[in-house]
């Protein structure tokens, strides 16, 4: 027993067991400490629950919204509206028969509109005491407001601030605390904007205004019910709207360790009683809101109620009512998001919770939830693992899905049936990552059992590669590293055509035929064959091994590709022309540019090559793709043709590359040093030179002129390209569109 221990503690299996519970503990961790993307993943989960089963709507709920509309707004004027009208806005409620009318709105300042403002406004004398004499009379729109109060079930609104100060709103109800105390509370208030003092002591209730701050993504998910600033509780507005609507005088709030709650030492909020109606809380006094979709019917325009004349169609809908007051007009910026994708005034928010709570349809998600969660994690990943170790890869993977499809199927039933937000998505995530990560253990520990050279030559690595490898075979490691090469990318022009006319031997010969010599001579100028694409070659310049003139290198290449193919096309070794074929002549376009690329092994640890990446890669591929836009067989940027001064090459213009923002500059590549210093092709570069000028002016006659000379000087090698420049200048554009 002894001696089996040691090696057991060895094996495979106690190696994956270890880490499967290093994985488990570390989603505990990480499901403790709650970091927002692991939240944000669990919310979002619920708020695709909602979306696909939204709350029912029951038209009969005593819940509606005076509306501060647009068209309310153009009929009354803009916002803040003078207080006699709100005041009218209040009595007429009244008389429809309101239960009550909660304002989502804070009265902070006098209204200075009120006449009496005026007056003090006014400077004294002459014609100003007259006026005053004349507008004495006239009422104070504040007081105003304050009578229609009075007389009225109103609901004020305070909201809780984050800068402190020492103002507090008046509290109209009494709470009766179970269990927990204000200081116990999370979330507390340092300050807070309040009504005017005359609003405040008129009103039958003041509640909290703010959403929760809870929601730091900004979709609403919870609305406070409770708020406190340490020393005393304040209600929501929700809570005073059902507090008055019943004519209840407190509120009762009962916390962890009251009468039928165990004690567990963290105090938190449980619920709390308005009237008949009780109201599950989270711990930090928030209801969890279960949305419908944001429906007309709950809405009446403000400018209706103060139109007597549509008594008869407003009363039904406000008499007996929970009205909030509130505002949809856009300027107003008072709309918020939801779960179910949309976005509702800040006043549909407080109605929500409202209708909620009257037909007692809640979401429900208590404290023991999170352990239930990490607890379930624990279980399956352990489940996971043992049937993968012992069963096979094959079975837990079976087994996997249906846990998955349990998961989420459960989920989905505790929401629909019992209301309760069971987070399916942790539990599920940690149970696959513990057995992903046994899965990635046994491949790594399996792998290191084949020898690495096995490994390394069941690669493919070009062959200047070879000498460099055997000294030093760590470069067969998946990475690369960073540095400035110069690419080539050939291609065959009119293969599918040439292709056609071919059966598959003989297309593989051909390729064969072609590409074996034209890559003898890449690697001749310390070129690297990246991989062959079909009957194209990419290849580059400066890497493994560093070549000072790769430019210069690459250039040569390319030049001495185009003799290898005018010598196989004149010996007819692709036997077109004893084919009969109407054009026997292979042609091939190739592109160079200079830049800066990521280099080395790229892949899986099984299977890798050895490649270049970066936007040097696909400009180059750009590049030759352009060979048929510029006219001429090989085509570099501007950058390999400042590297590789001293060649023969003429400007192109400037060309429209596929995928870039910017045209580019390109060069034809037509000779080596001998050719650029020779008399011809100086004229022919002189005259090049006066062409482009012609052509970026507009000087059309002179470009034509210019054009002919050059033709003259170039010959056939050049023919294309200034068919092509001819084109443009017809055409007026001093840029090429790039390849479709």
């Amino acid at each position: 027993m002894g001696l089996c221990l040691p090696a057991f503690l060895k094996s495979k299996t106690a190696k994956a067991i270890v880490l499967a519970v290093a994985a488990l503990s570390a989603m505990t961790f990480l499901r403790a400490v709650d970091p927002a993307p692991i939240a944000q993943m669990r919310e979002r989960t619920f708020d695709a629950y909602q979306q696909i089963r939204p709350r029912p709507y029951n038209n009969d709920a005593p819940v509606r919204i005076v509306d501060i509309d647009e068209a309310s707004l153009a009929a009354i004027g803009q916002w803040p509206w003078s207080r006699d009208v709100v005041a009218s806005l209040v009595r007429r409620l009244a008389e429809l028969g309101a239960g009550v009318v909660a304002f989502d709105v804070t009265f902070a300042e006098p209204d200075r509109s009120s006449p009496h403002r005026v007056l003090d406004a006014l400077p004294p004398g002459g014609d100003t005491d007259r006026a005053k004499a004349l507008l004495t009379g006239l009422p104070d729109y504040d007081r105003t407001f304050v009578a229609a109060i009075e007389q009225a079930p109103v609901v004020l609104g305070f909201a809780a601030a984050r800068v402190a100060n020492d103002r507090r709103p008046s509290v109209k109800a009494g709470f009766a605390l179970a269990g927990i105390k204000p200081s116990e509370m999370t979330s507390q208030f340092v300050g807070t904007a309040t009504n005017l003092d005359i609003f405040d002591q008129a009103a039958k209730g003041i509640g909290g205004l703010n959403l929760s701050s809870r929601d730091t993504s900004g979709i609403v998910r919870r609305v406070p019910m409770l708020f406190t600033d340490g020393a005393k509780l304040y209600p929501s507005l929700v809570s005073e709207a059902l507090r008055v609507a019943q004519q209840a005088q407190s509120i009762v709030v009962r916390g962890t360790g009251a009468s039928g709650e165990a004690d567990t030492g963290k105090r938190a909020v449980v619920d709390l009683r308005v009237g008949q109606f009780t109201v599950p809380l989270t711990g930090d006094g928030e209801v969890w809101l279960y949305f419908d979709r944001d429906r007309p019917e709950r809405y009446v325009s403000a400018k209706d109620i103060l139109d007597p004349a549509k008594d008869a169609e407003t009363r039904p809908r406000i008499e007996g009512q929970i009205i909030f007051v509130g505002t949809s007009a856009a300027g107003l910026h008072d709309s918020w998001p939801t779960p179910l994708g949309g976005f509702v005034p800040g006043v549909s928010v407080h109605a929500h919770a409202t209708e909620q709570i009257l037909s007692q349809t809640f979401l429900f998600r208590p404290d023991w939830m999170t352990g239930a969660e990490i607890l379930g994690a624990v279980l399956l990943g352990a489940l996971l693992t043992f049937l993968l170790l012992f069963l096979g890869a094959r079975y837990a993977a079976v087994v996997g899905v249906v846990i998955l499809v349990a998961g989420i199927g459960g989920s989905w039933l505790a929401f629909t049936q019992f209301g309760l937000l069971f987070d399916p998505v942790y539990p599920l995530f940690g149970a696959f990552a513990a057995y992903f990560s046994v899965v990635g253990l046994l491949y790594v520990v399996t792998d290191q059992e084949k020898k690495f050279v096995r490994r390394a030559f069941g690669q493919y690595v070009a062959p200047e590669l070879l000498a460099k490898l055997e000294d030093a075979p760590e470069l067969m490691k998946l990475g690369g590293e960073t540095r400035v090469i110069t690419l080539m990318f050939m291609d065959v022009r009119g293969f599918t055509p040439l292709s056609e006319g071919l059966t598959a031997p003989e297309l593989v010969e051909f390729i064969n035929r072609l590409l074996s010599p034209l890559s003898d001579t890449i690697q001749a100028e310390f070129g690297t064959i990246d991989k062959y694409i079909g009957d194209g070659i990419m290849a580059f310049c400066n890497a493994p091994l560093d070549i000072a003139d790769h430019p210069m290198r690459a250039c040569h290449a390319a030049l001495k590709m185009r003799t290898v193919l005018a010598d196989l096309n004149a010996r007819d070794a692709f036997g077109f022309q004893q084919r009969g074929a109407a054009d026997p002549e292979v042609r091939i376009g190739i592109g160079l540019n200079t830049g800066i690329a990521c280099v080395g092994n790229m892949g899986s640890e099984k299977r890798f090559n050895y490649s270049a990446m970066g936007d040097v890669v696909n400009t180059t591929a750009r590049i030759e793709s352009n060979c048929k836009q510029v006219g001429f067989d090989i085509v570099i940027s501007d950058e390999t043709a400042r590297a590789a001064k001293g060649l023969a090459m003429l400007e192109a213009g400037e060309h429209m590359l596929k995928g870039k923002a910017l045209p580019q500059k390109l060069f034809a590549l037509v000779g080596d040093a001998q050719t650029a210093t020779s008399a011809e092709f100086v004229e022919l570069s002189r005259r090049h030179t006066e062409l482009l000028a012609a052509i970026a002016t507009g000087q059309r006659a002179a470009a034509m002129q210019a054009i002919a000379q050059c033709r003259a000087l170039g010959g056939m090698l050049l023919a294309t390209l200034y068919d092509r420049l001819e084109d443009r200048i017809a055409a007026g554009n001093p840029v090429v569109e790039a390849a479709s």
